[in-house]
Formats: structure tokens, C-alpha cells, sequence
């Protein structure tokens, strides 16, 4: 995942920089602002679904840290289902919008629509599914498993023993 977000990223800044080098020195070139908004929005739901891979995303964690084990179990359980049901739901209502928006062409390219909405029921579909890996760790492992700590492909170091 992480070198499609890098790649569309390097996209995005070479046609923002075409867009301003042919505004300055030439006439303007009408799809670059299409593509870079469409861009943008890929970029932003796959580099939402990475920090999901990775736990990056932003959680207060000090009540649940201070509860007993098996209520913090619980606790994270619970947070992993209300997680996985709303991913669940994005895919459902992500599909039925990309469908409803499958019949409109954007302005400059002629695209189908359901290109660029095609990344919302994708991107849930990938976290529902590091939502349901989360629970069976968590199920399996108990409740220190699923933390994201950065659990999955990490380039950071581990802290030395004490």
C-alpha cells in the first residue's frame, strides 16, 4: 500500500507543478486540476487505510491502559467491533454511492465517476479487514496484542532492554 500512496503523492506534485509552470509560461492546462483533486482524494483514503494498517491513526488509550486486564480486553474488543461495523457499513454505502454516481463523466477528462469513488468501498474493505486481523489477535493473543504499537511492517528499532 505504502508505495501506491508514495507514488500517487509524486503524482500529485507533477501535475500541481505542470499546472503552475503552464499557468506562468503558457496557457493553463484545463485537466491538471481535475486529476490532482482526484488524486488527492485517492491518496487521502489509501493513506488512511496505511495508518489504520499501522494503528497510526489518533486514539486516547489512558482510560482503557488503566483498566484490569480483562476489562481492558473487553475494552479494545469492543473498540475493534465498532470499528469493523462502520468499515462494514462504508464498503455497503461506499458501493451503493460509487453505483448512483456511475452515470456522471467529470468535467475535463470524461471519466466515469465511479473511478474516483471506487476508493471509498476499497479503502473500507481494506480496514475491515485489518479491523477483523485486530479482533483475532485480540481474541487469540489477549489485550495487549492488537495495541497498535505500529504491529504491522515497522521500520522503527525496538528500545534496548533495560
Amino acid at each position: 500500500m505504502q508505495p501506491v500512496v508514495v507514488a500517487g503523492m509524486a503524482a500529485l506534485i507533477g501535475v500541481i507543478t505542470l499546472q503552475i509552470v503552464s499557468r506562468v509560461f503558457f496557457t493553463a492546462v484545463g485537466w491538471t486540476e481535475e486529476v490532482a483533486r482526484f488524486l488527492l482524494v485517492w491518496i487521502t483514503f489509501l493513506g488512511a487505510t496505511l495508518a489504520f494498517q499501522r494503528g497510526r491513526h489518533i486514539a486516547v488509550t489512558f482510560v482503557v491502559d488503566a483498566l484490569p486486564l480483562r476489562l481492558r480486553q473487553l475494552a479494545r474488543i469492543a473498540a475493534v467491533l465498532v470499528a469493523l461495523g462502520f468499515m462494514v457499513a462504508l464498503v455497503i454505502i461506499g458501493h451503493r454511492y460509487m453505483q448512483v454516481q456511475s452515470f456522471q463523466k467529470s468535467a475535463s477528462l470524461r471519466l466515469s465517476m465511479t473511478y474516483v469513488y471506487a476508493v471509498i468501498p476499497l479503502a473500507a474493505a481494506v480496514m475491515a479487514w485489518y479491523a477483523l486481523v485486530d479482533l483475532l489477535e485480540l481474541l487469540i493473543q489477549g489485550p495487549d496484542a492488537a495495541r497498535g504499537d505500529d504491529k504491522r511492517g515497522s521500520d522503527a528499532a525496538e528500545e534496548p532492554p533495560a
